[in-house]
């Protein structure tokens, strides 16, 4: 057996990293994808290595020439690169596809080993290496039949994106088998070229086979395996994020703060939503206005104010909507002058906005990083702050303060002049007797000096729609951050959500008892690994202790790089001095189950 590596083009897309050197010269995480290509084709021991070069074809061959490959490596020269298509190169080579069976790649792939095992293995002598298509991938896509054989190669005009579910993506690499070459491929390549001119793809000759009664080509699928094909910057960042090691791979992955659609085998252990709202019958509804809602300005906050507020039962000088908590939280910590009171660990949003210097600490002690309304009345009843923020339930430990003893809070903070704060992002998923959230009219005008918060994103499910509310009995101060924000500050999308999720009420309040149920079958799961110490949680979390020879970083490494499963590693926060602890996302019940199984493999 023998490769072909079609390298040719010049990858314009990549723009400065290929303005002197060709595409697959450029590094990827310090190598080069040819380099890595190349090794991987050596280990398979092949008779031969056929390169089909262009652009900057004499830099690329004396490059490759200096690799360590034992393998013989053979070049062969287009020359009109820049005015032909790779149907061109590999009609170059077609010569050699009839001396041998043949893997044909193209040369911006990266993938992992087991990828071209896939086909190595094999025994059907022609296939075409195929994966689930994902909206992130561009090029030839496919239909097949339950036997693998390709029903259809679709162009642009043919894709209908509802149908995305049977589509399957063509990795760019192939095995040709000799005698397929010599009776099907190279002649159809020959006359196909002759017809239609070398500006075209090679794929074009393999969709004209499949018309054949017996194409003597299948495919086959990918299952996980991790490839990707580079054609620009951003291929590029993603492609070193997933082939790295598994310290480096954590690191790029938590700098991302999100986007993992990107990544659709991925399990986000890390991030938290409602993994059982919004219903279907909503998510129908937003579809069937989308072209209206993505042609549409917004409205402006005074709309989008008394939305909200209809939903909470306040009135629209009552509360504020941003674009996520998170804006909310920026335009309130920095309008607020003096020092603030903060729990550590907590949610660091609201003391990243302030200087060092302004915070007066509050450190949870004990294992489980427990305190309560009284321990935090008596630890800042001598300290002068002008706020104190409480997250609660809190992140990431889960603890909870019952909603009389916040009230508490609220009348000593109010006594001394304190501005309170209470993020409730995840108090809906508290399990209480009484309602336990503070978005009530009565309880605002009472406690003018109470601020409430409250992400939408994470108890409603909706975190790509960026929501958040802040409210108040103060409506000067709300007045005030309403002028802060810009006048547009949410999408139509989320506008959208605040027009219709009142009807919906009564899908949420059962998604919330299910989650309930849920959380407790996962913490008695989770209780029943070694090595782990669980925390109670009144949150949509656990918080987890390692009590074994694996550490919380070690732990966090080999979930993503073995198993592919983000988790919070908790050893850096601040207030946990590096003792080992995670924090684990509450899903659904068979995410739960994989997480729990490979915790068990690890610990």
């Amino acid at each position: 057996m023998q490769a072909i590596i079609l390298a040719a083009g010049m990858g314009k897309r990549l723009k400065d990293l290929t303005s002197n050197a060709t595409k697959c010269m450029v590094e990827v995480n310090g190598v080069t994808m040819i380099e890595r290509m190349l090794s991987q084709l050596d280990a398979l021991q092949l008779n031969k290595i056929i390169m089909v070069v262009g652009y900057e074809s004499k830099k690329l061959i004396e490059y490759v020439q200096t690799l360590p490959i034992s393998t013989k490596i053979e070049f062969v020269d287009n020359d009109v690169y820049y005015k032909t298509n790779n149907i061109y190169s590999l009609y170059l080579a077609r010569e050699y596809l009839t001396q041998d069976d043949t893997l044909l790649l193209e040369s911006d792939l990266i993938f992992e080993d087991a990828v071209l095992q896939r086909l190595i293995q094999n025994p059907y002598p022609s296939l075409a290496l195929v994966a689930k298509f994902e909206s992130w991938m561009d090029g030839t896509v496919v239909v097949l039949d339950e036997e693998d054989n390709i029903k259809n190669f679709l162009g642009k005009k043919d894709f209908v994106f509802e149908d995305i579910a049977g589509y399957y993506k063509t990795v760019n690499i192939y095995k040709f088998s000799k005698a397929f070459s010599q009776s099907h491929y190279v002649p159809f390549l020959e006359a196909y070229s002759k017809a239609l001119g070398n500006n075209e793809y090679y794929e074009q000759v393999l969709k004209v086979i499949t018309l054949l009664d017996k194409p003597e080509i299948k495919a086959e699928r990918l299952d996980g395996e991790l490839w990707y094909e580079i054609d620009d910057v951003q291929d590029l960042n993603i492609a070193e994020s997933i082939f790295t090691n598994a310290k480096d791979k954590l690191q790029k992955f938590n700098k991302r703060f999100g986007g993992y659609w990107r990544y659709p085998h991925m399990m986000d252990f890390c991030y938290l939503v409602n993994p059982f709202y919004p219903n279907r019958k909503l998510l129908d509804e937003i579809k069937a206005n989308f072209e209206r809602l993505i042609c549409d300005y917004p409205s402006g906050q005074d709309i989008n104010a008394l939305l909200a507020a209809k939903y909470f039962g306040l009135h629209k000088e009552d509360i504020c909507v941003g674009n996520g908590a998170a804006e909310l939280i920026k335009a309130l910590m920095e309008s607020t002058c003096g020092k603030v009171g903060m729990i550590y660990p907590s949610f660091e949003e609201y003391p990243h906005r302030k200087a060092e210097a302004d915070i007066v600490p509050f450190y949870a002690s004990g294992r489980d990083y427990r305190y309560t309304a009284d321990e935090l009345m008596a630890f800042f009843g001598e300290k002068d702050i002008e706020m104190l923020v409480l997250i609660n339930p809190d992140n990431p430990s889960g603890n909870y303060i019952e909603k009389k003893d916040v009230l508490r809070i609220a009348d000593w903070a109010k006594e001394k002049g304190i501005l309170f704060v209470v993020d409730e992002s995840f108090v809906d998923f508290a399990k209480t007797a009484e309602s336990p959230t503070l978005l009530e009219r009565e309880l605002l005008k009472a406690y003018p000096n109470l601020i409430v918060v409250k992400s939408i994103s994470k108890s409603f499910g909706v975190p790509g729609l960026r929501l958040g509310v802040l409210a108040s009995g103060d409506t000067a101060r709300i007045a005030a951050m309403k002028k802060d924000v810009a006048i547009w500050n949410i999408n139509s999308f989320a506008e959208f959500y605040l027009q219709i999720f009142e009807k919906y009420k009564s899908n949420y309040e059962s998604a919330l008892a299910q989650f309930k149920d849920v959380r407790d079958e996962y913490t008695t799961s989770l209780a029943s690994v070694q090595n782990l110490r669980v925390i109670p949680s009144q949150a949509n979390y656990v918080m987890c202790e390692l009590t074994g020879n694996v550490t919380s970083t070690e732990l966090a490494e080999t979930l993503l790089d073995k198993y592919n499963i983000l988790i919070k590693d908790l050893s850096q926060k601040k207030g946990f001095n590096g003792k080992s602890y995670v924090r684990l996302a509450v899903k659904t019940p068979q995410e739960n189950e994989l997480l729990v199984s490979a915790l068990k493999e690890i610990l």
